[in-house]
């Protein structure tokens, strides 16, 4: 397996593990979210609700990466395309990634507000959407070193 191969697959893994988490299990994620001194909080069925709007956005990328994968379309051989498509991919790893570094920087759950960065399953997201942006990054590096 190339090592594109492999990048795309652990997108893939990912990004449909992403929506299956926001999309599907929105009161596992309401807990990661939450205090537990705020889950009767008449807001938190909202809350819940609105983090399917996550999921529905990480499928068609965990999708795509599948397609790119199982499908080997032809618009995907040419090393620009490719290049682009990583590109694509570690900016989405890194927004994810990017936004919990000011949660981080705060000190992660500071009273009621933010979450755990540090901790449980949020270290886990953060330190995987790092680790992602930069295989997908060095996938494109080694794409444009080739060229």
């Amino acid at each position: 397996m190339r090592l594109s191969d492999f990048v795309l697959l652990l997108n893939t893994l990912w990004f449909v593990g992403a929506f299956i988490q926001f999309s599907i299990a929105q009161a596992n994620t309401l807990k990661i979210l939450l205090p537990r001194e705020e889950r009767s909080n008449p807001i938190a069925p909202t809350l819940a609700a609105s983090v399917a709007f996550l999921g529905a956005m990480n499928l068609p990328i965990g999708l795509l990466s599948l397609y790119l994968l199982a499908a080997r379309p032809s618009f995907f051989q040419p090393p620009e395309a490719q290049l682009a498509l990583f590109l694509f991919f570690a900016a989405c790893h890194f927004g994810q990634f990017a936004y919990n570094v000011p949660v981080l920087l705060r000190g992660g759950r500071v009273g009621v507000a933010y979450w755990p960065v540090l901790k449980g399953p949020m270290l886990r997201i953060f330190v995987i959407d790092a680790a992602l942006f930069a295989a997908n990054l060095g996938v494109a590096l080694l794409l444009t070193s080739r060229a």
